[in-house]
């Protein structure tokens, strides 16, 4: 074909698609065909440039919406156009690897995989026992396709080391996207604490999912701010953007964001100092214990906390504690309290993974219930990631998930204290401070079952394997050629 007739070829295609999409919006007053160039681009992107298709996925989440948002009707619900091409990226990767089996054996054997194995395995095993097997399968199959493409797929894209913070950034610009929109339509609101609930909709479904990730990426651009070996101009972009992080934090009245900041303080010191994890761990206990003690005594203090939720952040932070009157703390209670109880009747199985949010209803005793009490599940789920898999999955689901989390922040800190780079140093410093902030927001909430979510957390988990295997144990000359130019060509 000459190049007369490429142009001709083009022109054509692209009259055809004005044509077609005009006569769709018109007819059918639909606008999802806009959606056709780009899902041309990503299919081609998948067979072609597969770590190139998975960035441009991470780039699109924090701008994904719910099919139900066009479709408030259907049974169903996916991301979009996110999900989609999740799936289009699991299911090429795994064709390729029937056919080449050419998978990195140091990134399967590691402690972090083999506890993702044990927890997909288990997963699957309580699929089959699960009280609604097909809700329970679609909610693993969507863990698949979370998990393949952000854990695994992703330790081979960051053999590059620059590849590190493109992922970074490629979440963080769209998402400053998505905290102006939010601001600009909480305002005429005057920032209330009562419009924060759900102003950032449709990205985000409620202001916890959102303060969630504005605080798992605070610690990533200050670990960008106090790189001193990146270039002045990208640490004050990454300034500008962390004030403008902490504003969207402030106005998202998300209480365990805010507190899950100071858990990631807390790792910094631990990191920074070198303090011996078996004191705390031996901390760990004493605290634990030191509640159980006096369970009664702090339960009786808390009860006398009678400030509620509201717009004046101090006595937003005073309700964080009132256990007493503050309808979302004690909903929290309610909705632990029910998945102990299921948990008790099936310890071993569980109820299925997915199914909390149909089955916890007849659970519910009538004086633990709020204003914001429902039987239809409409509300969240077991608003815990651990107590939710206890319920789903059993006590084994909730060890393998905790398992997970414990290889993870070992691995981080042997990278910390091995690596042989201060960038190295402050990645992984930065890195596992933001994990952190999800590992006690999971006490509170549970959101790994949304992209929004489940991206930066397997990312940042793969990020963590990646520097280990390939950065402080590996010495292939890629490697050690990474090392050697990412100074000169990324910083």
């Amino acid at each position: 074909m000459t190049e007369k007739q490429k142009i001709y070829a083009f022109y054509t295609i692209a009259a055809l698609f004005v044509i077609t999409n005009s006569l769709v919006i018109l007819t059918k007053e639909s606008f999802l065909f806009n959606f056709v160039p780009l899902l041309l681009i990503v299919f081609f992107a998948l067979f072609f440039a597969l770590d190139k298709a998975l960035l441009f996925a991470v780039f699109l989440v924090p701008l994904s919406v719910p099919l139900q948002e066009f479709y408030p009707n259907l049974d169903f619900n996916i991301d979009l156009p996110t999900e989609p091409i999740f799936v289009g990226i699991m299911v090429v990767f795994l064709l390729k690897q029937i056919y080449d089996r050419n998978f990195d054996r140091k990134i399967l054997r590691h402690p972090v995989s083999i506890a993702v194995y044990i927890y997909l395995t288990w997963g699957l095993i309580t699929v089959i026992t699960s009280t609604m097997p097909i809700v329970s399968l679609k909610y693993w199959l969507a863990s698949l396709w979370f998990i393949i493409p952000f854990y695994f797929i992703l330790t081979q894209v960051f053999r590059k080391k620059a590849n590190i913070n493109k992922f970074f950034w490629l979440y963080i610009i769209p998402f400053v996207v998505v905290i102006t929109i939010t601001l600009i339509k909480h305002a005429p609101h005057y920032f209330s604490q009562q419009t924060a609930n759900y102003i950032m909709s449709p990205f985000y479904n409620d202001h916890t999912s959102y303060g969630a990730m504005l605080a798992m990426y605070i610690p990533v651009l200050i670990g960008f701010i106090i790189n001193k070996e990146l270039k002045i101009s990208l640490r004050v972009i990454a300034s500008i953007v962390l004030t403008y992080f902490f504003v969207g934090l402030v106005f998202s009245y998300t209480r365990a964001a805010w507190v899950s900041l100071f858990g990631a303080l807390a790792v910094l010191l631990i990191l920074k100092f070198k303090i011996n994890y078996k004191f705390v761990v031996i901390a760990g206990l004493i605290v634990a214990g030191g509640f159980f003690g006096f369970q009664d005594k702090i339960f009786f203090s808390l009860a006398r906390n009678k400030q509620d939720s509201s717009t004046d952040i101090k006595e937003h932070v005073k309700s964080i504690s009132n256990v007493a009157t503050d309808a979302s703390n004690l909903e929290r209670i309610n909705r632990w309290n029910c998945a102990i109880r299921m948990f008790k009747e099936k310890p071993v199985f569980g109820w299925g993974p997915g199914t909390y949010q149909f089955k916890y209803a007849p659970f519910q005793f009538s004086y633990e219930k709020t204003i914001i009490s429902t039987n239809a599940g409409d509300l969240g789920n077991a608003h815990s990631e651990y107590l939710g898999t206890l319920a789903e999955s059993g006590v084994i689901g909730m060890l393998s998930f905790i398992a997970i989390l414990i290889f993870i922040f070992t691995t981080a800190v042997k990278n910390y204290i091995r690596a042989n780079t201060y960038s190295l140093k402050i990645i992984t410093a930065s890195t596992i401070c933001g994990l952190t902030t999800y590992f006690l927001h999971g006490f509170l909430n549970n959101f790994l079952d949304i992209d929004k979510v489940a991206v930066p957390f397997w990312g940042f988990a793969a990020i963590i394997v990646a520097i280990d295997v390939y950065y402080i144990r590996g010495n292939n000359k890629e490697d050690n050629t990474l090392k050697n130019t990412t100074n000169n060509n990324n910083n």
